[in-house]
């Protein structure tokens, strides 16, 4: 592989890697709301069906 591409694939994780960090602090400050996956991962209750 070249040089180039694996710096280049670096810094692309790098930047993804941020980002979902930057998401999660969002999220635990309440600023920005959950989608539907990341509501399943955090509350599952919420998807519960068994009560009715």
């Amino acid at each position: 592989m070249c040089v180039h591409m694996v710096l280049q694939d670096a810094d692309v994780a790098s930047r993804r890697e941020a980002a979902a960090r930057k998401r999660a602090e969002d999220i635990a400050a309440g600023t920005v709301q959950m989608n539907g996956r990341e509501l399943f991962l955090h509350e599952p209750w919420v998807f519960d069906n068994d009560c009715y």
